[in-house]
């Protein structure tokens, strides 16, 4: 009889192999196979261009893992060669995960999206991090220069299909919950903090989002 492991589950529950796991899941296509390059070739450039949105998961050197957004309006991302990208680093809270992870580890994913297209583009690649005035005016939105950027040297690229996206319906605005339907982040940050109320937390919000973007 298998031991107890990890709550309810017992070790015969665990996948530790990847053969257990392709046995039960197959393995990809011939076209899933050969459809990752190294490079930005014009059809991604062209994605990212058009891309207001990204995700980017990082974690330190412990392994502990991070994803984080970014985004502005489409163009925001420099591509500077085939080779290399960079994201402009945006006024944020200062917690800085994603930068001091990269720090630590170098090694980052990024997902970018176009509202309304199922299919997002995945880049992953190592990443540094640059104070580098040149390339950073050429970031500029709202009169402001970043400060620093995120670099990142492409070694994978591929589109990813659109499943996850249509089996959501994320993009189908007859299935966005009603506004007064959606969770609050007023209500939550006070309630995960304890700090001041409600009413300054929401007043805070709103000053940062038509302030500091």
């Amino acid at each position: 009889m298998s031991k107890s492991f990890k709550g309810e589950y017992k070790l015969t529950d665990i996948i530790s192999t990847e053969a257990e796991l392709r046995e039960l899941l197959g393995h990809p296509s011939e076209l899933v196979k050969r459809k990752v390059i190294s490079t930005l070739d014009e059809h991604c450039q062209e994605f990212i261009s058009k891309s207001p949105f990204l995700v980017i998961a990082s974690s330190d050197e412990f392994g502990h893992c991070d994803v984080s957004p970014r985004g502005d309006e489409p163009g925001f991302i420099f591509i500077e060669n085939e080779h290399r990208l960079v994201i402009p680093e945006r006024p944020g809270n200062k917690r800085m995960d994603t930068l001091r992870n990269i720090l630590k580890n170098p090694r980052v994913g990024l997902i970018f999206l176009i509202p309304g297209l199922g299919e997002t583009l995945r880049v992953n690649g190592k990443a540094f991090i640059t104070k580098n005035e040149k390339v950073l005016e050429k970031m500029a939105a709202r009169g402001k220069t970043p400060v620093v950027g995120i670099c990142v040297d492409v070694e994978e690229c591929f589109i990813h299909c659109a499943k996850a996206f249509k089996r959501s319906k994320l993009w189908e605005p007859q299935m966005w919950l009603e506004k007064e339907e959606l969770p609050t982040a007023s209500n939550i940050l006070f309630a995960h903090t304890n700090f001041s109320s409600v009413e300054d937390i929401e007043a805070s919000l709103k000053e940062s989002y038509t302030k500091r973007l």
